[in-house]
């Protein structure tokens, strides 16, 4: 008896993954878990390049704004509703699609949240949180290069959190967050199969800057204004958020802001395939092909 499959779609922001989810979802009588670390909450539509009403429409979606910004989800806590979810609807699917550009969330569900690092060290954590407030997290980030350079090519960087804990884990060891994440996969009872999906960089690039223009020209300045009071939220120190922020505390023109969010977002566009590439169970993809992704996914399952 052949096991269900979780057909996993990664890539780069403005890549094209969620049209390209929809098509292998409606090809296989599928439905589709975001797997975006951001697209998770109500308050945060366009800045995080929410599917269209259209979009949703053509495939059943899940996490995709069903939590309150107050209310934040960690990656572990994502692995034990994401999991129970897949494992309920393959009782009515044999194929499921989990898409997102979030590599630890994706990680969670194909292999486990790492269990096995150190609890958190409250005195440090204070001092760093203290330092984020009056140096910026751009300190941080360096300080997270010069200590752990590994996860630093790896991490989210515009996610305070994220770096903020491998910070506390590296100075409470004394060893880099790398080396003691416990790389050890969970058993899953269905089938993986990896797709990652990528553009020439000269084209992913002209991609993000025209998605950035476009959420400007969505609202994005008048949703970043209605979350002014919910600053101090970490999901909120992300692109596309903390940059207009900073607009709206007169710390930069608005040219500055746009201009900080595209070369913000081509940056995390990078790190994120630095990290599926570290995963040799991707198989890559221009989102052009779906034929032959289907193929591919078709011969996986001798079908």
């Amino acid at each position: 008896m052949k096991k269900s499959t979780l057909i996993v779609i990664v890539g780069p922001t403005a890549v094209g993954k969620t049209s390209v989810s929809i098509e292998i979802a409606n090809y296989f009588n599928s439905e589709i878990i975001s797997a975006d670390s951001r697209q998770l909450y109500r308050e945060m539509q366009i800045g995080t390049a929410v599917p269209s009403q259209e979009e949703l429409e053509q495939v059943n979606h899940h996490f995709i704004q069903s939590h309150p910004l107050e209310t934040p989800i960690s990656a572990g806590q994502y692995e034990k509703l994401a999991i129970s979810l897949i494992e309920n609807l393959f009782k009515k699917h044999d194929y499921l699609v989990l898409t997102g550009g979030s590599g630890l969330y994706v990680d969670a569900v194909t292999t486990g949240i790492d269990t096995s690092l150190p609890e958190a060290n409250v005195e440090i954590r204070e001092k760093l949180e203290t330092k984020l407030k009056k140096e910026g997290l751009s300190s941080l980030q360096e300080q997270l290069k010069s200590l752990d350079e590994k996860y630093y090519d790896q991490v989210d960087l515009s996610n305070s959190r994220r770096v903020i804990r491998a910070l506390e884990v590296c100075l409470a060891t004394g060893k880099t967050y790398s080396e003691l994440r416990n790389n050890q996969s969970k058993e899953r009872s269905f089938d993986i199969i990896y797709v990652c999906l990528n553009r020439d960089r000269p084209e992913l690039y002209e991609r993000i800057n025209t998605r950035v223009d476009q959420m400007m020209d969505q609202g994005l300045l008048s949703e970043v204004k209605s979350l002014i009071d919910k600053t101090h939220l970490p999901s909120l120190n992300t692109g596309g958020y903390s940059e207009l922020f900073d607009f709206i505390d007169n710390k930069t023109s608005q040219h500055e802001a746009i201009d900080l969010i595209k070369r913000n977002s081509r940056r995390y566009a990078k790190r994120q395939i630095t990290w599926f590439k570290r995963n040799d169970k991707y198989t890559w993809f221009h989102p052009n092909e779906i034929s032959s992704i289907i193929e591919h996914i078709k011969s996986q399952k001798n079908i």
